[in-house]
């Protein structure tokens, strides 16, 4: 029998179930979730806020998060092994959150992977042996108000040089890797051109195994190359605004792989975070059958390039007016009117698009734009 590794997605201990965490009713939340975790040879979960006292809040876009210790004894609780901790909110409050985060996960007896004091302890990867087995876990997420440098902490993040490196080591010291991303666009249900040829490349270079969260929904899979990609497993436990208790939010999944000369996939549905029940519950006959359909009509536009991009061209036109008054309004508000289509788009000139665009897709001016965003903007 192979070697049975559990990931779960995003895990954010606010809302209604940090109550239960606080009164300790570990299992209302999740409501025999725990009997699989614990039944396997390892489980891992993404921490998706730090854990800290800390007040000190970074300048980003989005909310910043953070919760207590009783998250931790949920999780210990649940029969998780490895937080991974590379996403977008473990900086949110500085580097004593992330610093925080490190040592209480430490005290509680976690393993961690894709954090860190600077950027060479948060991607220093994870080596463990099952048996005569070496796993060898790197955990990285997109560059979003999160980073580590050299000099400060946070979250190891997105650099494919660096990634290729990190991974053509791993590789040389394990049996097997498993590549675990913090990646993609929120809300969408497919991966974006980029994010498909970045987590082949990643199986190409030496990973036996992708799996990526981060999207609050959940994706379909692949296998390139005889090496699975789990494009997103969607919110495991994230209780949030009352607009999000339906829909995409509260479906989730964990996957477990199996461990063998291949590595075989199992998929566990379930729901959270809904108006009724903030906590796990898990899907009856019918609703696996509907998700076995929706999980089989995602792998089929993943797979297939002219349904992929048909619908990545869709999706596109519904980001228009988001993306264009995020380019040029500077008022919040004003913004937040023309996406709703209340007030029509402000004139937007051709020729300043195409500036714009050469500042994006060139990579020296990219570079530029990057830093002096990021020194003036703070």
């Amino acid at each position: 029998m192979g070697i049975e590794i559990l990931i779960a997605g995003d895990f954010c201990p606010i809302g209604r179930n940090q109550e239960n965490f606080d009164s300790n009713d570990f299992g209302a939340v999740f409501n025999g979730f725990e009997t699989i975790a614990k039944s396997v040879d390892y489980a891992i979960v993404n921490l998706e806020c730090p854990i800290t006292r800390a007040t000190k809040k970074i300048k980003k876009t989005g909310p910043c998060l953070r919760s207590n210790e009783n998250a931790l004894k949920a999780l210990k609780y649940a029969g998780f092994n490895l937080l991974t901790l590379a996403n977008n909110h473990i900086l949110d409050y500085d580097e004593e959150g992330v610093i925080d985060t490190i040592e209480k996960a430490s005290e509680f007896g976690f393993d961690l992977v894709g954090a860190g004091r600077n950027i060479y302890e948060a991607g220093t990867p994870l080596i463990k042996s099952f048996g005569n087995t070496k796993v060898g876990f790197l955990n990285l997420a997109e560059n979003e108000f999160c980073a580590a440098t050299n000099a400060t902490a946070g979250a190891y993040t997105l650099d494919l040089v660096d990634n290729f490196n990190r991974i053509q080591s791993l590789k040389a010291q394990c049996d097997k890797v498993i590549l675990i991303y913090h990646g993609g666009r929120e809300h969408y249900q497919l991966p974006t051109p980029k994010l498909r040829e970045r987590l082949r490349f990643f199986v190409d270079v030496g990973a036996d195994g992708v799996v990526a969260h981060h999207t609050h929904c959940f994706s379909g899979y692949e296998y390139h190359n005889g090496k699975p990609i789990i494009y997103s497993l969607g919110n495991f436990v994230f209780d949030y605004k009352r607009k999000y208790q339906q829909g995409l939010w509260t479906e989730g999944m964990a996957v477990k792989l199996t461990l063998e000369d291949d590595i075989k996939i199992e998929l566990i549905p379930f729901k959270q975070g809904q108006t009724n029940n903030p906590g796990i519950q898990f899907l009856n006959e019918e609703e696996i059958t509907m998700f076995d359909n929706r999980i089989s009509l995602l792998n089929k536009a993943i797979s297939n390039d002219d349904i992929f991009y048909k619908e990545w061209a869709a999706y596109i036109k519904t980001q228009r007016l988001f993306y264009e008054s995020s380019l040029t309004v500077q008022n919040k508000y004003l913004r937040a009117a023309i996406t709703r289509k209340w007030i029509p788009m402000l004139p937007f000139s051709k020729s300043h698009k195409r500036l714009l665009l050469n500042l994006f897709r060139c990579e020296s001016h990219s570079e530029i734009s990057q830093e002096v965003l990021q020194k003036y903007s703070k």
